[in-house]
């Protein structure tokens, strides 16, 4: 019998190669190419065909987690028999979230948790601080074999891998947490799941540049990747869905740590659209995350250099698209930022993404450069193109009702936004105007 080939495969991006090389012919990243051992293979039989309409399909109610903001993120609830996965840097708070979680579900479901990096007695310490987990059931275990066999002898409603890096399988003789080994555990507790009926979730080790560690093929395995953000030095934690089969990607949760664990903030736009009307180099902007809009503090600073080429450096928004403000506010609002530094942070430590925050970062930008502040009570959103003018934003209507429940008076946006109430809105048609109605000194000169 012919011996079987060792193979190479690519940590990033699960490429297989009969050979090493220092280069991945798959992702073209460098050094991430290791040995695989190999995997015998078994003679099958052929399965019957199915037609789609042959399939029953039973709509299976979600399971809440009693967390809502974790509700919200996964779609309205856990899927049954769904594979997740939930990634985060060290101590921002995974294991505690998923405690809390399965803490709710044990006080009508079976809930159970698998952990292969803390020990019972630990864990019990966790769950006694937090509080409403003394239902929860728990096995202290690594090897792969025992952990699939005991889901699929229990079957409980919900389990919680912690974390998947630490599972091993014997057979394959690699050590734990590499490329087969968490692509084996992976693909194992995925059948189990879907066999057994079994709502899992996995916690996931991140790298350094923030990514799920392991190879790519186990992002693509499960249903959903949640990943958390946020500094272990700060109180607030955003958990946002980067994949999810059953639901919008779009949505965001919102946690803040405290002494009783993570409390889920029912209300971000309180908390990060905080801003005093007469700092200069702030402005609020309202930018939607899913269904739900959120004010925040952006904020500027732009201050003269003497480098040949200036910075331009942006915490919580793309560089590329602060680089393509800068230079629309250089061109076409009349801004000499050519020979400054230009700095624009996102309070709270929020990252967002969406076109409809371009305005605001605008205002932030020229109340800095000119040293005025905004206008009190005030917020902007708007998509600003390459030539100077304003478009519209999606949900301009959802936006708005965010604004008017936090009692702002002034809304700087695009032509076409209509409100209603005591709202009042100051509609631009180009990026020049929107300055000029958003500045406190140009409307006091106009008055």
């Amino acid at each position: 019998m012919a011996k079987a080939a060792l193979q190479h495969a690519c940590t990033k991006c699960g490429h297989t190669s009969g050979r090493w090389f220092g280069k991945c012919s798959g992702c073209a990243a460098f050094g991430t190419l290791v040995e695989e051992p190999p995997t015998g293979r078994k003679a099958t039989a052929a399965k019957p065909l199915l037609r789609l309409v042959d399939v029953e399909a039973e709509e299976a109610g979600r399971i809440s987690t009693g967390v809502p903001e974790l509700d919200r993120v996964l779609g309205g609830g856990l899927v049954p028999a769904s594979l997740v996965l939930v990634g985060g840097e060290p101590g921002v708070g995974k294991s505690t979230l998923l405690l809390t979680a399965l803490g709710a579900i044990s006080r009508d479901r079976r809930a159970l948790l698998v952990t292969g990096e803390e020990s019972t007695a630990q864990v019990k310490l966790r769950a006694a601080r937090l509080g409403g987990a003394d239902r929860v059931e728990i096995l202290a275990e690594t090897e792969l074999d025992t952990v699939c066999a005991t889901l699929e002898r229990e079957r409980p409603d919900v389990c919680v891998i912690d974390s998947v890096q630490t599972l091993y399988a014997s057979e394959l003789g690699s050590a734990p947490g590499s490329v087969g080994q968490v692509r084996e555990a992976a693909g194992r507790l995925l059948r189990v799941a879907k066999e057994a009926g079994v709502a899992t979730f996995l916690v996931g080790h991140v790298t350094k540049d923030g990514t799920v560690a392991g190879p790519r093929v186990l992002e693509h395995l499960v249903d959903c990747v949640l990943q958390f953000e946020g500094d272990r030095y700060h109180a607030h934690r955003i958990l946002r869905a980067t994949k999810n089969r059953f639901g919008s990607t779009n949505e965001l949760g919102v946690f803040e740590m405290t002494g009783a664990g993570l409390v889920g903030v029912p209300d971000p736009s309180e908390l990060f659209g905080r801003s005093e009307g007469s700092e200069v180099g702030a402005a609020v902007g309202c930018a939607l995350e899913g269904t739900r809009p959120i004010l925040l503090e952006i904020q500027a600073l732009v201050a003269p250099t003497d480098l040949a080429m200036p910075r331009r450096v942006a915490t919580g928004v793309d560089p590329k698209r602060l680089a393509m403000i800068v230079a629309v506010c250089s061109r076409h609002a009349g801004l000499s930022l050519g020979q400054a530094d230009v700095f624009v942070n996102v309070a709270g430590g929020v990252r967002i993404d969406e076109p409809g925050a371009d305005l605001a970062v605008a205002l932030a930008i020229a109340s800095a450069a000119r040293g005025v502040p905004a206008v009190p009570r005030s917020a902007a959103f708007g998509e600003i193109g390459l030539t100077g003018r304003l478009r519209a934003a999606s949900q301009g209507e959802r936006r708005l009702e965010e604004c008017r429940k936090l009692g702002l008076e002034l809304v700087v946006a695009p032509p076409g936004t209509s409100a209603r109430g005591k709202l009042h809105i100051y509609e631009a048609e180009t990026l020049r105007q929107a300055i000029k109605g958003g500045l406190h000194a140009d409307r006091t000169e106009r008055a």
